[in-house]
């Protein structure tokens, strides 16, 4: 069987998975779990093994068109690259573990079979994006992707939370699509085809001719599915949905699609200087400004979800210093230990009994109850802050190599001025990540909340799927060496200089962090022992909150003191109140758009009763009188019609007199 005879089976297995789930999930329940799992599970062979004959080598392309579409093709085609094969791998190795980890997660769900098929169609939606070698074939991928994550947000729909959360996530990456499909047309006007190769090739021939307009129309649909600001605030509010879905939408699909794209086209955001500088700002943005939010959260899956956001920005930081293979690189390492992080976070709700019980804040004793996630999270997270020798650690680090070179001006690719932005920026975001990644193993793990319930052992399918991922979150920055020839034939080893000063500025974030744990600690732990008696039955932490009022300098408002034991207030400060909250983008986008727009709609509904309503009904109105009019004037009376018909004879003899008389006169 030849390699892109395999490579079509990918997707077209968990498409496949998907239908029969639909079909079968109510008439024959035992099928559910074995075509959730089967066929992804085998999608993950091939796309091993599609990537092994791969090899790194030269890019394997083939094509069929399938009818034609006019002046310019639209070709079922596909382009296997170094990039490809990888990012494949990962997407399927994923989603199987979020399949196997669903069947323990939602158990007990009545709608697990269509949640288990809109998975499947999710996977096979981004394989497709991955695989394609045609712009348009990839925005069926992209745009699938969208309403999949807007059911599977949904998920829960008795909740507002949820429906709000799906309902957001649909709108806000609709908003960035628009611009996007206006990007891709005009990117094949001046092309003249959607097949990515051909549009390299123009590119390098200098075929485009609008580059920046058409970069930042492409941009715009990138912020929304990557959640890059100023488009990223329906990632958050997306945790409303079941985790494993957390874990599938940050580390392999959808968040992924708009980075990778990004790397597919590099050269056609490349030809724009201005682009690569945008960029570069978004990135920069995106990095400080999610990890200062995500070290006020107390959510864990919130926390989880700004970091994805921030370690997007370190993504396409990268890919605005024109390094493809650093951000893929970051990209795959990322979702290994973020899908880690996700799932054990979702070992930590299930052992609490209730996603309620996912503030931080209200942990406790969970380190010896759950210690595959303790552990597991543990490696995680260290990843996560970029501590060697975990894999966040050689991606993180080529990102930061790559900016170093450009700011140096040892590679042209980008301007000068987005190579220091992103290198400055990577280092205040490394400070930021080690901080909160410490400030969540803190609270979560040595918290003094209250001790939730014990539910027992967790299942074996849910604890297994974590080692799992914790091999490649240890050992894949390991084989950077090894798969130079995956990632554009250059080795992405660190430098010297950008490894000292990233572990560096990392071990002092971390080490700041604990510091303030332990003074914020030791000053609840000087709550009057009286106080808990004072209170039956109130919450630990609840009551230290009340002893401490005179600490609430350090804490803000007494309303705002959950826990008084999180160094993430004592650290923002008075910026926790506005870090918390995302810095109300929220607000002013409800102020700019949500509110204006139901003004209009407030208006087009007052027209629409008031004016055109008014009018129809009146129509009606005149029309009904007249017809009252009429019916009341036949009588049945013969005399009565006798004597109208002579004074109507008799009217319009008078008329033609005058009439005749008023003619004489002129």
């Amino acid at each position: 069987m030849t390699t892109t005879t395999l490579a079509a089976l990918v997707p077209l297995l968990p498409f496949l998975g998907a239908l029969a789930g639909l079909a079968v999930g109510r008439t024959a329940p035992g099928f559910v779990r074995p075509l959730a799992i089967l066929p992804t599970l085998t999608a993950a062979v091939l796309a091993v093994l599609v990537a092994v004959r791969q090899g790194g080598g030269r890019a394997i392309d083939a094509a069929t068109q399938l009818t034609p579409t006019g002046s310019v093709p639209i070709d079922l085609a596909l382009h296997l690259d170094g990039f490809a094969v990888l990012v494949a791998v990962l997407v399927t190795v994923v989603a199987t573990c979020v399949q196997l980890y669903s069947t323990a997660y939602l158990r007990d769900d009545p709608r697990y079979p269509s949640y288990a098929a809109l998975v499947s169609l999710f996977t096979s939606a981004m394989l497709l994006v991955v695989y394609s070698g045609d712009l348009m074939v990839l925005l069926v991928g992209w745009e699938i992707m969208g309403i999949c994550s807007y059911f599977l947000v949904g998920h829960y729909w008795e909740t507002p939370e949820a429906r709000a959360a799906s309902l957001k996530a649909f709108l806000v990456t609709k908003l960035g699509d628009v611009p996007f499909l206006i990007g891709l047309f005009a990117l094949a006007a001046d092309t003249g085809s959607f097949r990515i190769t051909k549009i390299l090739a123009a590119v390098s021939n200098g075929g485009i001719e609008h580059p920046t307009l058409i970069a930042l129309l492409l941009l715009a649909g990138v912020a929304g599915k990557s959640a890059q600001f100023p488009l990223h605030t329906w990632l958050p509010d997306a945790m409303a949905g079941p985790t494993p879905v957390s874990a599938l939408i940050h580390a392999a699909t959808m968040v992924a699609a708009g980075i990778y794209f990004v790397t597919r086209l590099l050269p056609v955001f490349a030809a724009s200087g201005a682009a690569l500088v945008v960029l570069a700002v978004m990135a920069a943005v995106t990095m400080i400004g999610s990890g200062l939010a995500a070290l006020a959260q107390d959510d864990i899956k919130r926390v989880l979800a700004y970091s994805t956001i921030g370690q997007l920005g370190y993504m396409s930081g990268a890919l605005a210093v024109g390094d493809r293979g650093a951000a893929v690189f970051h990209l795959i390492s990322h979702g290994a230990f973020k899908a880690v992080l996700f799932l054990a976070a979702g070992v930590v709700i299930h052992a609490a009994g209730t996603n309620s019980l996912a503030a931080m804040s209200r942990m406790s004793g969970l380190a010896r109850r759950i210690p595959d996630a303790y552990w597991t999270m543990t490696v995680a997270l260290l990843a996560l802050a970029a501590i060697p020798p975990f894999a966040g650690f050689f991606s993180k680090e080529a990102v930061l190599v790559a900016a170093e070179h450009t700011a140096l001006g040892d590679r042209t690719v980008a301007p000068a001025a987005a190579g220091w932005t992103i290198l400055v920026a990577g280092l205040l975001a490394a400070v930021l990540t080690a901080s909160y990644a410490v400030r969540l193993w803190l609270l979560a793990f040595r918290g003094r909340g209250a001790e939730v319930p014990d539910h027992g052992k967790q299942p074996l399918a849910m604890t297994s799927v974590l080692w799992i991922l914790a091999v490649p979150t240890i050992g894949f920055g390991l084989t950077a060496g090894l798969l130079g020839d995956w990632f554009d034939g250059h080795a992405l080893t660190p430098s010297l200089t950008t490894a000292v000063l990233a572990t560096g500025v990392t071990l002092v974030g971390g080490l700041v962090t604990y510091g303030a744990w332990r003074h914020t600690t030791a000053l609840a732990a000087r709550t009057p022992i009286g106080a808990v008696a004072a209170h039956p039955g109130a919450e630990p932490a609840l009551v230290e909150a009340e002893a401490m009022t005179s600490h609430t300098a350090a804490y803000g408002t007494i309303a705002d003191a959950s826990d008084p034991a999180d160094p993430g207030r004592l650290l923002l400060g008075p910026l926790h109140r506005h870090a918390v909250t995302g810095f109300h983008l929220d607000a002013l986008y409800t102020a700019l758009f949500v509110r204006p727009v139901r003004a209009a709609a407030r208006l087009v509904r007052f027209l629409d009763r008031e004016v055109v309503d008014t009018y129809v009904n009146g129509t009606g109105t005149v029309t009904r009188l007249l017809g009252t009019a009429v019916r009341r004037a036949q009588t049945g009376n013969v005399q009565t019609y006798v004597s109208a018909l002579l004074a109507g004879s008799l009217a319009l003899a008078i008329a033609a007199v005058v009439f005749a008389n008023v003619n004489a006169g002129s």
